[in-house]
């Protein structure tokens, strides 16, 4: 009887080491699985080739968009313009010119809402609509999406996602949209570019047309070379790093 006691008491403790070896992975493998993946925008690229993106959001006025398009055609580089839907209806002309000069004609979505508080289907209605337009006007389909004022939450970012989009935010604001900044006070945020930044500007304020010449030789003097961001990006394999950093894996 003693020795039967024995066995039994045997049996149950190894049984127990056992579950205790073995629960710990099955918990965590369940929550692997059912764990939901953040979504993360791209910030910036890990590039070896010191590329940089300069981008535009165009949400108001057009009056400097030939501006703007004469410097870059003369420094011989290409840009990304975010391109907000309503701003699209009001400005077709200016549009197709930033299309038909080879810059990339990118989504800021229709309405320039702040995308996180809005539901699911009405963020998707604001991406699709601008990309019809986007298309219906140039010709071409952008696979580029920023949401306004770099707004956004996992719906947002899922959603464009599904729709076909990466999203891009940015590494080096300019601050070009902030009242009372100086010339000077822009450029010298742009002596602190980096290979991989995508440089956030914007048309219709009361610098950046003027400047861009000279943000553009800074960059070449640090021996960056600005390409479009959808050249910048890589587009297959790749990772996101928490902060938002793209890599190849």
């Amino acid at each position: 009887m003693i020795v039967i006691r024995k066995r039994v008491l045997l049996f149950v403790f190894c049984a127990a080491a056992v579950l205790l070896l073995v629960l710990p992975v099955i918990v965590s493998r369940d929550i692997a699985v059912n764990a939901k993946v953040r979504e993360i925008p791209i910030y910036s690229v890990e590039k070896n080739e010191n590329k940089v993106s300069i981008t535009f959001d165009c949400a108001w006025g057009a009056d400097d968009i030939p501006i703007i398009l004469n410097t870059l055609k003369e420094k011989n580089v290409k840009a990304t313009f975010f391109l907000v839907g309503s701003w699209i209806e009001k400005n077709e002309e200016e549009t197709r010119m930033i299309a038909e000069q080879g810059h990339d004609v990118a989504n800021h979505s229709k309405n320039h809402f702040k995308m996180g508080v809005l539901g699911k289907e009405k963020v998707r209605s604001e991406i699709i609509d601008c990309g019809k337009l986007i298309e219906e006007i140039t010709g071409k389909k952008t696979d580029l999406f920023r949401a306004p004022y770099g707004d956004y939450n996992d719906t947002v970012l899922t959603v464009a996602r599904q729709e076909g989009y990466y999203n891009i935010q940015w590494s080096l604001d300019s601050l070009d949209w902030k009242p009372g900044i100086t010339e000077e006070g822009i450029l010298s945020r742009i002596e602190n570019a980096k290979s991989g930044d995508i440089l956030l500007f914007h048309n219709d304020t009361a610098n950046t047309a003027k400047i861009l010449g000279r943000v553009i030789d800074i960059l070449k003097e640090k021996g960056l070379n600005p390409v479009p961001v959808s050249e910048l990006i890589i587009r297959e394999n790749f990772d996101i790093r928490h902060d938002g950093r793209q890599y190849k894996k």
